[in-house]
């Protein structure tokens, strides 16, 4: 087995995850509009949208069905209740003389009145997948996106088509999907349905590219040139416990690799030290020969443990710190995108303070930008809370997994060494019987030097 070395991420400073507070805790700091203007909330108008012109979908599903889906969903964040499973397999190689790629299979069961089949079977490559996350970006912009894992390699560390990293992305694809499946507003998203139902996307793909050039745009207009006043501080606390978390971390996945790395090298040369006993046992008389080969199963064992304990922090637990590295970057960017919804309302406000000033009519787009402000916060923190929940979750099942294999591994070492030192006891018992003293002690000592080697 060739164990990859993954890219390393920052060191952790000394400061404690735990000596910040869950940011839900701190009391919540509303955004006030100007006494003089008017306060009223719109939040289920149509017209909601972004400075940068996305629209808000804040409209309930479809169907009374629908409806009573989500209101299921929201009473049960464990998940008890789902209406909606999704899941990745079958990954397959096709190769054509312009590219080769990966397609993997998306199973779909549901009884959702918005799907016209209650089961659904289609193929999918990365770049689908990656359009999908774009599309929910666009249209669900209040909301955090889960990560897909990244589309590159460093070259020469992991072969993209090898079986092990087809897996691991096959993995976090099949989570990618679950999560959105799980969520009770984006697994009504219209993309998602096309994503699970359609046989081909190319049509699909082909609308709405110049909204991306108008959105790259607009943004840069709300963001140039004016600094927020002030982010409520339940939000400003969301944003230190997440550099604080990737700090942690960070120095987490880089020992964890460098322990892998050791791991490797240790590996390789057990599958070398293993060989040499037996070799050696072929040389001696008979009451050698059993405890060399016995000590030769005993590494043998051992290189065995080892290779599947590297395996589990390879795939399982690895894979996880990297998925919740990229999930605070999607929570810091709907962070980004919130300030600046916040900086786009102060201004309008300003501005419609000097009308007022001057005894002009008040803008209604004041209005309107504050319920975008509004129900871009209630949204952030609920799905703060789902994130935190799901990751209490992750980290629970990880360490608990990550403890377990860890006590099979040294389990296994235990019984090959109990092993060895039957065989060992034996022939030393045989020897004291049949042998003067001093040949019984030489030959005791030599097994307890094998032994110690070991």
């Amino acid at each position: 087995m060739s164990v990859g070395t993954p890219k390393s991420l920052p060191t952790s400073g000394q400061k404690s995850i735990n000596d910040i507070s869950h940011p839900l805790s701190y009391e919540e700091g509303v955004l006030t509009p100007s006494p003089e203007l008017p306060n009223t909330s719109s939040i289920g108008e149509k017209d909601l949208s972004l400075p940068n012109g996305t629209p808000v979908d804040t409209s309930s599903p479809a169907s009374s069905s629908s409806l009573l889906n989500r209101l299921q969903l929201d009473d049960d964040l464990d998940g008890e209740t789902r209406d909606l499973f999704v899941t990745v397999d079958d990954p397959k190689k096709h190769v054509s003389t312009m590219e080769t790629y990966i397609t993997y299979r998306v199973n779909t069961k549901t009884t959702r009145a918005e799907f016209d089949l209650p089961e659904y079977s289609v193929r999918r490559r990365y770049q689908d997948f990656d359009w999908l996350r774009n599309k929910l970006e666009e249209t669900q912009p209040t909301h955090l996106i889960p990560p897909l894992p990244e589309k590159f390699v460093v070259k020469g560390v992991v072969d993209r088509f090898s079986e092990e990293f087809v897996e691991t992305r096959r993995k976090a694809l099949d989570k990618f999907l679950k999560r959105i499946a799980d969520h009770p507003v984006l697994s009504f998203n219209d993309h998602f349905n096309v994503f699970l139902s359609a046989k081909d996307l190319s049509s699909y793909k082909k609308q709405g590219l110049a909204l991306l050039s108008k959105m790259g745009e607009s943004v840069k207009y709300v963001t140039g040139g004016y600094k927020l006043r002030c982010r409520p501080v339940e939000f400003a606390a969301m944003g230190d416990y997440l550099d604080t978390f990737v700090l942690k971390l960070g120095t987490i996945d880089r020992i964890a690799q460098r322990i892998i790395k050791e791991q490797a090298e240790y590996l390789v040369e057990l599958r070398e030290y293993g060989p040499i006993y037996l070799s050696w046992a072929n040389a001696e008389d008979e009451e050698l020969q059993k405890p060399l080969e016995g000590v030769a199963g005993c590494v043998s064992s051992c290189s065995t443990a080892l290779e599947e304990l590297t395996e589990d922090m390879s795939e399982d637990f690895l894979p996880v710190l990297r998925e919740y590295v990229l999930y605070i970057e999607s929570m810091k960017n709907v962070l980004k995108k919130r300030d600046q919804v916040q900086a786009e309302y102060e201004v309008k406000l300003e501005a419609a303070a000097l009308k007022r000033e001057e005894r002009q009519a008040v803008p209604t787009d004041v209005e309107k930008c504050q319920d975008r402000v509004e129900c871009f916060n209630a949204d952030l923190k609920a799905d703060w809370d789902r994130w935190q929940n799901n990751k209490r979750q992750d980290f629970r099942q990880l360490l608990i997994g990550m403890a377990d294999k860890n006590i099979q591994y040294y389990e296994k070492l235990r019984q090959a060494k109990i092993a060895v030192m039957h065989e060992c006891a034996q022939v030393t018992s045989f020897r004291e019987r049949h042998s003067p003293p001093s040949l019984s002690n030489s030959c005791h000592a030599r097994i307890s030097v094998i032994l110690r080697l070991h």
